[in-house]
């Protein structure tokens, strides 16, 4: 008696899924099925242009994301629906009568309680999660098939604007580029693919891979209401797993905040130095490093000439592994024409890429030693990125060096920078591009925007934010790209970052 009772206030009240169902088991000797289900009078009272299912899935009024609701009518979201709770309130306040679970994707008519099962809803469940079969997936890069959002406009998937918050360009264009790279993306439009992987209790990195799967589903949705997306649950997944290092609210670095993004989901995944993960096997290269010391250069000459006899001045050699190459750019020297307007320098790609050819000696201060380093190669990832290092920072301020690199858009070959090895075993050694990051205006503020190319229709478009641009390839080479994805020919691939983009000159 006492128990069953119970059960049954506690799901008018609390309404959780999973009591209801224990309560159904043991028997409320009613049909399980109400027949008004399938003849819901209120279906057409639905707005599906309020429909918003990008922010916390979070109660409008008690900020709980327990048994959350939306309401179908004017998109609100709300906690419960037994009597009293706040959707059944709003219910009966605004006579709206639609509502989904955003948790179990079940829809209810309130204030009557009942499951409202009707196929006509099906877009609805798909927009909150959209999901994509093998060969969905397969096809995707095959087509440029338009699709029309139910707002009107058109668009093709995976090239849809991001919302940006507040300043969150710079996280913006790096989750762009990152859709765009076919073996990484297919990997997280299919949530099979990392369910399964076991994380310590209480583990809140996981939380970035689950975001960063919902935002690429979202992203290469062809059923949206609308045709961009906000990135909301992804930025707070990255504000919360960074510990604020990385904000929605002031302007960060895309550079640092790939690196960050790309190591964090690696160990999220479950990868290791020694265990690979989705992440090492599309971006993770290798090279040698030679480094030695080199002696202090206050030194009188006799003692440099010892010192360099000694064992820990002759050079050494190890082996990194890369997930992207950091390109420095030469200091630039601004001249004036005789317009005293500036001219600003230009650099191909390939004279920066000399810091890995195994001869191009670097010198590196630390507080207390100085070393000279080469570098070569010697395996080439799959999908190559390149940073180009356009910000310096002095004592005081930051510097942003506003040459411009001439870079090929197709046909990149870095054979030349391999070890002799490498050149053996490394059949493909030619990239393409595939996304370019731009960083305009100052230092510590500007703007980032991105160029993808969809593979589908062999086109290029510019992303800034919300808007979506078709671009010419010969647009690319001139602005000032900060990160570049490279696409490795057949079956690798290499993204090309850009390099950060221009707009002083």
């Amino acid at each position: 008696g006492m128990v069953s009772l119970k059960r049954e206030r506690d799901v008018e009240l609390d309404d959780d899924d999973e009591e209801e169902g224990v309560a159904a088991k043991v028997g409320r000797g009613r049909d399980p099925e109400d027949r008004r289900s399938r003849h819901c009078p209120y279906l057409d009272t639905i707005n599906r242009s309020v429909l918003d299912f990008d922010f916390e899935k979070l109660c409008s009024i008690s900020l709980s994301h327990i048994n959350v609701y939306a309401c179908l009518i004017c998109g609100k979201y709300f906690q419960g629906r037994g009597l009293k709770s706040h959707a059944y309130t709003h219910s009966v306040q605004f006579t709206h009568h639609v509502f989904l679970n955003l948790h179990t994707l079940k829809f209810y008519c309130l204030p009557d309680n009942y499951e409202i099962i009707d196929s006509s809803l099906e877009d609805i469940t798909y927009v909150l999660k959209p999901t994509f079969t093998k060969q969905h997936i397969s096809g995707l890069d095959k087509q440029g098939k338009l699709y029309r959002a139910y707002d009107g406009t058109t668009y093709l998937p995976g090239i849809v604007g991001l919302n940006n918050i507040k300043a969150n360009d710079y996280a913006n264009v790096v989750l762009q580029a990152l859709s765009n790279v076919p073996p990484l993306r297919n990997y997280f439009l299919e949530e099979e693919n990392y369910k399964g992987i076991r994380r310590p209790p209480g583990d809140i990195m996981f939380l970035l891979v689950q975001r960063f799967g919902e935002l690429m589903r979202k992203l290469w949705n062809p059923r949206n209401f609308k045709a961009h997306v906000s990135p909301h649950e992804m930025l707070q997944a990255v504000v919360l797993c960074s510990k604020k290092n990385f904000q929605i609210t002031k302007q960060g670095d895309a550079v640092d905040f790939l690196s960050w993004f790309l190591n964090a989901l690696h160990s999220a995944l479950g990868g290791t130095k020694k265990k690979p993960s989705i992440i090492t096997k599309v971006f993770q290269g290798s090279m040698r490093i030679f480094s030695k010391k080199l002696p202090h250069p206050d030194l009188p000459p006799e003692e440099k000439e010892a010192l360099l006899l000694k064992e820990e001045y002759q050079e050494e050699m190890s082996e990194s592994t890369f997930l992207f190459l950091t390109l420095d750019l030469p200091t630039a020297p601004l001249y004036k024409d005789e317009k005293e307007q500036l001219i600003i320098p230009q650099v191909p790609l390939f004279n920066i890429l000399a810091k890995f050819n195994g001869i191009t000696e670097k010198e590196y201060k630390t507080y207390k030693e100085n070393f000279l380093k080469r570098f070569q190669l010697t395996k080439l990832p799959p999908y190559l990125i390149f940073c180009i290092k356009r910000f310096t920072k002095n004592n005081f301020f930051v510097e942003k060096n506003p040459t411009i690199v001439n870079f090929p858009i197709t046909n990149v070959d870095l054979r030349e920078y391999l070890t002799e090895e490498a050149m053996a075993t490394e059949k493909n050694t030619t990239y393409d591009l595939v996304a370019n990051v731009v960083h305009d205006g100052k230092p510590s503020e500007g703007a980032y925007r991105i160029h993808v190319l969809h593979h589908g229709t062999g086109k290029w478009y510019e992303m800034q934010d919300l808007q979506v641009t078709d671009i010419l390839p010969q647009m690319i080479t001139l602005s000032e790209a900060y990160i570049q994805d490279k696409l490795q020919e057949k079956q690798t691939q290499l993204i090309l970052y850009p390099h950060y983009g221009l707009s002083e000159g």
